[in-house]
């Protein structure tokens, strides 16, 4: 009975500290989103309205954005919004289910202790090291990570107390510590593997971890510490470094401002107005919103630089209305993943700029060479989509007069105006798509007070909380990918491949198939950028010997690692996607498989017809 009690007094306690560390965690998570707007917002103001450009601004929210993925992950971790598969998991019974859900608080929490050392050494070693504009230390950067990652160790384990019984506590501590042991223990054995450690870890490894339903930020993590620490003499804070490099990319500032955009796009009742205006176009069509949603990707890809802010700007739009009209969220989450995919190619891409940066083809050409496969590839799956909606039942939907039309237009017009005007200003270099971002944000609020009335403003605080946890989620998952693409990169596997690639029979249709393949592969394993940057430098010099054009080779690479990104079981870009949709992955998993299937054959049809990539360039 004295221990029943007990029992019953820590779990009250673990629960009450939880809270208060919740919400202390929050309030400082959604103060970093305000602060990032806001100090971005008056660089925006400084260089564009008075000509005094502020030096420090960038620099500075630079060094926010990491503590705001830090502070957001440690969010989304309490809340349990970190994307995880939970297939395996659903199947078990009540007793094995609490065991795996356990396990995957011990796991996570496993990765999280192997890297606080490290991660700590890190930041000490960034003491001495001075930013240029602020003239601060640059520790203060680096310690977003040891404090990140010691709040989640602390949140992983209220909640494991707080949650679970205790022999199942103790169960999963010791399931969690073996399992590791064993690890450690084959080590003499794993030095001895070489670069057959790379299926070990990344592919078995990860593969266990993801059945086991551990969140795929931490499978990734898990693998790459667990392969450097075991088959390697890497010090561990390289890792660290590249998970900061990766989580705070320039680029990537315009995350958590599109993520927020979004919302408040919806917030303010401009999605209604867009939805509204959609819908009298197409709403009387049998899966008219789909066809919305792949065209709006179209739209918006590049704006941002980031697939994961492009979607983020799109899905709270349309997602809302699909479902009111019947659409299941797994397959609207896997269009979503798959339009990331097909819009790859879509000028202005990042990854079109950095393959013409480290191979030497001429941007200009590639801009005009990646509209046309987008087309294609969106073709592909609008047939996916028609053959899915054709028994839809339209019977209660009427279809607009051409009054109801426009008055639709006038409404939605400033918010359609938009995306036009953000992708304008990127493309035409008026202003970066960070800064676009910011200029959006106060586009809305300003919208919301005087033209959609419909706004709560008491939602705001909820908001921002919102936008940390899913900037959070997204990015620990894209630092965690980073250091595994480096990891990759040190074994050596890129220069083997490249040498089996150049021996292949069956001249350029053989080679153009492996390259297919391959970048399906690494496109799962490998963000888009390190893959391009890591691989095309090798593999474009083969192209051009088999009399492959190399804009072409380009399309068939950047669509085929997009396909691979965006796929599930280890495609990064599909989990991002469940994550901006609020769906859980194994919801989409039936779902996109057809869809994959469209892309494909949509890859295969820009191989085999060079003129898709190169018929417009002069």
């Amino acid at each position: 009975m004295a221990r029943a009690g007990l029992s019953v007094m820590l779990r009250l306690w673990a629960g009450r500290l939880e809270r208060v560390l919740g919400i202390g965690v929050e309030f400082l998570a959604a103060g970093l989103v305000l602060c990032e707007i806001l100090t971005l917002f008056a660089g925006v103001v400084a260089r564009y309205v008075f000509q005094q450009p502020l030096v420090w601004s960038d620099e500075l929210a630079s060094i926010l954005f990491l503590w705001l993925g830090m502070l957001g992950a440690v969010v989304a971790l309490r809340r349990g919004e970190h994307m995880r598969m939970t297939a395996l998991v659903g199947r078990c019974g009540p007793q094995a289910r609490e065991l795996l859900e356990a396990l995957t608080i011990t796991g996570g929490a496993l990765f999280l202790l192997l890297l606080q050392g490290p991660a700590v050494d890190f930041a000490s070693d960034e003491l001495v090291v001075s930013t240029p504009a602020l003239e601060i230390s640059n520790a203060w950067r680096a310690a977003a990570l040891p404090v990140g990652a010691g709040l989640m160790i602390l949140t992983a384990l209220l909640r494991l107390f707080q949650g679970f019984r205790g022999a199942t506590v103790l169960g999963s501590i010791a399931i969690t510590a073996a399992l590791a042991g064993a690890l450690a223990g084959l080590a003499p054995l794993l030095h001895g593997l070489g670069n057959w450690n790379l299926l070990v870890f990344f592919v078995g490894v990860v593969a266990a971890c993801v059945l086991a339903g551990i969140p795929i930020a931490f499978c990734f993590g898990l693998a790459t510490v667990g392969y450097l620490s075991l088959t390697t003499d890497v010090p561990l804070p390289l890792v660290v470094g590249r998970m900061q490099e990766g989580m705070s990319h320039l680029i990537l500032l315009s995350v958590p401002l599109f993520v927020f955009l979004g919302l408040l796009i919806e917030m303010t009742g401009m999605a209604r107005a867009m939805v509204a205006f959609l819908g009298s176009l197409l709403g009387h069509v049998r899966g008219g919103l789909h066809y919305v949603l792949l065209g709006s990707m179209y739209l918006v890809s590049g704006i941002s630089g980031s697939k994961a802010a492009d979607m983020a700007a799109v899905a709270p739009v349309l997602f809302p209305e699909m479902e009111r009209r019947g659409a299941k969220r797994g397959d609207l989450v896997a269009l979503l993943s798959a339009t990331g995919a097909q819009t790859e190619t879509i000028p202005p891409s990042l990854v079109l700029i950095t393959i013409g940066s480290v191979t030497g083809v001429s941007i200009t050409a590639l801009f005009t060479g990646g509209l046309l496969p987008g087309v294609v590839l969106a073709a592909t799956l609008s047939l996916v989509v028609w053959w899915r909606s054709r028994g839809e039942d339209l019977s209660q939907v009427q279809r607009a007069s051409p009054a109801q039309v426009m008055r639709a237009f006038v409404t939605a017009a400033p918010a359609l105006a938009l995306p036009f005007v953000i992708r304008a200003a990127v493309v035409e270099g008026v202003a970066t798509a960070t800064e676009v971002s910011t200029i959006g944000i106060a586009y809305c609020l300003l919208a919301g007070v005087t033209l959609y009335r419909g706004a709560r403003w008491g939602r705001l605080p909820g908001l921002l909380v919102e936008t940390a946890s899913l900037s959070g989620a997204i990015l620990l998952i894209i630092g965690a990918a980073t250091s595994m693409a480096w990891s990759l990169t040190q074994s050596g596997f890129s220069q083997d491949l490249t040498r089996l690639m150049a021996s292949l029979p069956g001249a350029s249709a053989g080679f153009l198939a492996v390259s297919i393949l391959v970048f399906i592969v690494l496109g799962s394993v490998l963000e888009g950028i390190p893959a391009i940057v890591l691989f095309g430098p090798l593999l474009f010099p083969v192209a051009r010997q088999l009399g492959i054009h190399e804009v072409h080779y380009a399309m068939v690479v950047i669509l085929s690692m997009g396909m691979g990104l965006f796929a599930p079981p280890f495609g990064v870009g599909y989990y991002a996607a469940c994550a901006i949709g609020r769906v859980s992955p194994d919801e989409g998993m039936g779902a996109i498989l057809a869809y994959m299937v469209a892309l494909l054959a949509g890859v295969i049809l820009v191989a085999a017809v060079p003129w898709i990539s190169i018929g417009f360039i002069h």
